[in-house]
């Protein structure tokens, strides 16, 4: 994959922060040999979270390696609209950041510049702030992620009360066609996102160290797809909205 899809289905993106950082190239196309459709690369700078982790010259790397994947760089920075080019030009299909990291008035000129640099736009949650504060700007994203863990390391414990923000977003903005969900996710907790409507599904830990990720993948795919197929959730796009800029 190497674009967002124009109709609601379901998402693997498996996240590369536990993963053998020495091999990060192979480590990654082995993920997507066994069927992943996009890669979550988590960018942490210190300062927003208390993690240091890559930065756009290892994307950089990881993309020539790597050239059609879909990149979803999931910015836990201070500063979101410094890395704006510098990603663009390593190769980020999608700059997802925090609405915690800036004040609400810089959202919008933080929104523009990344749509102007030709990458997808992303809004995250932290697990105690009110969903209800990216509501003004959800015409003007494509994916809201939802943390289910408290960003800045791997291997968290699932907030299952996390879903409830998923379920409102589904509920209250059908526009929206791509809800992300990370932290947590594994085989056993992927039924609680499938049953809430999230489509795209950030997993680490779980793929990383499983045996059979081609069997979990594929089940995780297709538990979100008959979730979203029995929910009548299988709304489209109309004239491109939210997928080109």
């Amino acid at each position: 994959m190497d674009s967002l899809p124009k109709q609601l289905k379901g998402l693997i993106g498996p996240s590369i922060l536990n993963a053998d950082l020495s091999k990060l190239a192979d480590e990654s196309r082995r993920l997507l040999d066994a069927g992943a459709d996009y890669l979550h690369l988590d960018v942490m700078d210190g300062h927003f979270v208390p993690n240091l982790t890559i930065g756009h010259p290892v994307i950089k790397c990881l993309r020539k390696n790597i050239p059609k994947v879909y990149f979803d760089a999931h910015m836990m920075v201070a500063k979101p609209e410094q890395w704006i080019e510098e990603m663009a030009g390593a190769g980020v299909n999608q700059y997802t950041f925090h609405i915690e990291s800036t004040p609400t008035e810089n959202v919008p000129n933080i929104i523009r510049k990344i749509k102007e640099a030709d990458m997808k736009v992303g809004i995250g949650i932290k697990p105690k702030t009110d969903i209800n504060v990216i509501s003004e700007f959800i015409n003007d994203i494509d994916v809201v992620l939802i943390m289910t863990v408290e960003p800045g390391f791997g291997g968290q414990k699932f907030m299952g009360d996390m879903m409830e923000k998923i379920r409102w977003l589904r509920k209250t903005y059908p526009q929206l066609l791509h809800i992300e969900v990370d932290g947590g996710v594994n085989m056993k907790t992927i039924n609680d996102c499938a049953e809430a409507g999230a489509n795209m599904i950030v997993s680490g830990s779980a793929l990383i160290e499983s045996k059979q990720p081609n069997k979990d993948m594929e089940q995780m795919r297709q538990l979100i797809d008959e979730s979203l197929k029995s929910k009548k959730f299988n709304i489209q796009l109309t004239n491109d909205q939210h997928c080109s800029h």
